[in-house]
């Protein structure tokens, strides 16, 4: 008879509500000898795409915190667990969620990363600023004006308040935004994304302040497909470890 192997998954250390907002926690495991949380070096927000929620990364999560770092999921207004629609107030909720994770790990200056996809990687870039990112790695980031033209028709499943969004998406240019961070950004793109164009992604890396900034294209690939491969998730967390460690 075989045996079945038992395998147990990292779990959040924490899960609730903060400002209306349903997160999830994720933090270095605790040492066996002292019994005390193992301090962390920095952490990551991760950040959803439309129509998605924080579950459906809990698998970086769990990278990232192997890697002795913390972690926060959380799902955006209009989305899961969240109270209210997405509007106006979309930056200063990734912004809520980057202090809160400082709080977490007790320490207001911890150096934090943004982690992005789809419409999480334009908050992410958007946001990196009001948040103090140290880091951000923006996957296939949608463009201000895709993300108006889906509100517009429609096509966005999400609640969402229509004014309160788009005056935020008009006033929050992808490019604009870019050209005015100075800290590493990592750009990764299928060019396969049947949703985002690769050339999006080619000419915001253009307007990249920082010299560590990098673009990463993938050949093939859809839309999703860059999000979960575990060697780019490597990629991505390499990236990050690197720029929070000279922080």
């Amino acid at each position: 008879m075989r045996r079945l192997r038992t395998v147990n998954v990292d779990l959040p250390a924490e899960s609730g509500h903060h400002a209306g907002l349903a997160y999830t926690l994720w933090l270095p495991p605790a040492r066996p000898a002292a019994g005390t949380q193992t301090p962390a070096a920095g952490g990551v927000v991760i950040l959803h795409g439309a129509g998605s929620s924080k579950e459906s990364h809990y698998d970086f999560a769990r990278m990232v915190v192997g890697a002795g770092l913390g972690a926060i999921c959380f799902d955006q207004r209009g989305h899961g667990e969240s109270e209210g629609a997405l509007d106006a107030r979309a930056g200063q909720d990734v912004a809520a969620m980057a202090e809160l994770l400082r709080e977490r790990l007790e320490s207001a200056d911890a150096p934090v990363a943004f982690r992005g996809s789809s419409m999480g990687g334009y908050l992410a870039i958007a946001s990196a600023e009001l948040g103090r990112a140290a880091a951000v790695v923006a996957i296939c980031p949608a463009a201000a004006e895709l993300l108006r033209a889906g509100l517009r028709r429609g096509a966005l499943k999400f609640d969402a308040d229509p004014a309160g969004l788009d005056a935020f998406l008009a006033e929050h240019d992808l490019d604009a935004a870019a050209s005015g961070l100075t800290v590493p950004v990592l750009l990764l793109h299928a060019e396969g994304d049947e949703r985002v164009p690769v050339e999006h992604s080619r000419e915001l890396a253009k307007q990249l302040g920082s010299p560590d900034s990098r673009l990463v294209v993938v050949p093939g690939g859809h839309h999703r497909s860059v999000q979960h491969d575990r060697e780019l998730q490597a990629v991505s967390l390499r990236f990050i470890e690197r720029v929070l460690a000279g922080s």
